[in-house]
């Protein structure tokens, strides 16, 4: 399928099928792709939790205010975690990036605020989300990205230590009578010349 077909039939899943599952290299591929995806000096600010395990996954269904339901028949669940640890991240650009992006950071970054350098740290985990379903779309695997969590309870539920939840995605394979699928409800956007400006 080309990209821009992907894009075309890709859409927020409303309902999956709890019967199909995601083939396992696909699911290794995409978190190869996460792996890839491109965040400011490579900053990586940013951790990914595959979970397909069911109870776990109830847990986090019961943590989602109104997506429950999808969670519970998706195949897998990710979760976008961006780090919450000023310190950890700073040590973690010294231990691993090249002097540049470590001059980059004292020179810029450390001049921010904590509370602007974790909005920043957001922006890089919301970069990962765009790639993640294009790559969803492409390889013919629907998705459903859910602000909708209550990030202190799936913090508790994680474990998490330095890291906050700010989003997931449920991943699987849509129900055959999901409506809000392109063929039962048509894709509504602005007209092109709109938003698409060409000097």
């Amino acid at each position: 399928m080309s990209f821009i077909n992907a894009m075309k039939s890709r859409y927020t899943t409303k309902k999956y099928d709890d019967t199909k599952s995601i083939d396992s290299k696909k699911i290794e591929e995409l978190k190869e792709i996460l792996l890839l995806s491109p965040s400011s000096i490579n900053s990586q600010p940013w951790q990914f939790y595959f979970v397909s395990d069911k109870k776990v996954k109830e847990q986090l269904a019961a943590a989602s205010l109104f997506n429950a339901e999808k969670i519970n028949n998706c195949d897998t669940l990710v979760i976008f975690n961006a780090i919450d640890d000023v310190a950890l991240f700073e040590k973690q650009v010294n231990e691993n990036l090249p002097e540049s992006a470590v001059n980059y950071f004292n020179t810029y970054l450390k001049q921010l605020s904590d509370q602007d350098l974790k909005i920043w740290f957001d922006k890089q985990v919301y970069l990962s989300l765009g790639i993640f379903l294009a790559a969803c779309a492409q390889m013919e695997i629907d998705a459903t990205p859910m602000e909708g969590i209550e990030p202190d309870k799936y913090k508790t539920i994680l474990k998490l230590e330095g890291y906050r939840s700010l989003f997931a995605v449920a991943i699987g394979y849509r129900a055959a009578d999901d409506t809000n699928q392109p063929s039962v409800k048509p894709k509504s956007r602005l007209a092109q010349p709109t938003i698409i400006k060409t000097i």
